[in-house]
């Protein structure tokens, strides 16, 4: 697929997106207790989103002859990204990833983060604050004549410096009239490497770290992946816009 840069207009439908996945997410970190079950996030996920006129992106999503049947990939624990919903109820001391994207005016916004059920060990609040950071360390490099390089170091430095690891198999993309685009977006590699980052462009930006080792798997439902070794992962995402001032996020508040 060819990279396709955004317009000042681009960015405003795609703003409106975000804003939609912001609000969704909000509302999902509220609702995430013990005892809730996980296909109960996913109804407030729809819901929310077809009130506000929006279509959730990753329901009915096709991966050769896999679809997706939910709208929101809820990982708990060793899951590292795209578990799917169900009766499973959330426990005291688990941390849950909530990945997220809308669909509206013909273009897209995902976001995701990991947060905690009640009181969890110090291992999982370590890993969630290093995870969010180093997704922020990420998008203080997105600045036009930079290269991806950059950005994938600035993670992969900050994670193991933190002293987790990073998962090699899943990376992010870019981002507008699909759900992705171009360019695929390593969160490990070499400064100074890799595509040009230019203004117009928007990256969804997403580490996924590991407190054990790097290694994943998929289970045999097709989608969900979890860690090769029971360890805990956590996933933070943003999609950020490449603009003359700068990184700017469009999935908050």
């Amino acid at each position: 697929m060819e990279l396709e840069l955004k317009s000042k207009e681009d960015l405003e439908r795609m703003r409106r997106a975000g804003q939609i996945v912001a609000e969704v997410l909000e509302r999902l970190r509220e609702a995430v207790k013990p005892g809730v079950t996980t296909l109960e996030l996913d109804r407030i996920a729809e819901e929310m989103t077809r009130k506000r006129g929006a279509v959730p992106a990753f329901k009915g999503y096709r991966v050769g002859p896999r679809v997706f049947p939910a709208s929101l990939c809820v990982s708990i624990n060793e899951e590292v990204v795209h578990g799917i919903p169900s009766s499973r109820t959330l426990k005291e001391g688990d941390i849950v990833g909530l990945d997220f994207g809308v669909t509206i005016d013909g273009y897209y916004g995902d976001a995701a983060v990991t947060v905690p059920v009640g009181k969890v060990s110090k291992e999982a609040g370590h890993l969630l604050a290093a995870t969010r950071e180093s997704l922020w360390q990420g998008i203080r490099t997105v600045r036009a004549g930079n290269r991806l390089g950059d950005l994938s170091h600035a993670i992969q430095s900050y994670a193991e410096g933190a002293g987790l690891s990073v998962v090699r198999e899943f990376v992010g993309h870019g981002i507008g009239r699909n759900l992705h685009e171009e360019p695929q977006i390593p969160n490990f590699g070499e400064p100074g490497r890799g595509r040009l980052l230019r203004e117009g462009m928007v990256l969804a930006i997403e580490p996924m770290l590991n407190l054990g080792d790097p290694g994943v798997m998929v289970r045999d439902d097709g989608w969900t992946a979890v860690t090769c070794d029971g360890s805990l992962s956590a996933h933070f995402e943003h999609s950020v816009a490449v603009t003359a001032d700068g990184p700017v996020v469009l999935t908050t508040l």
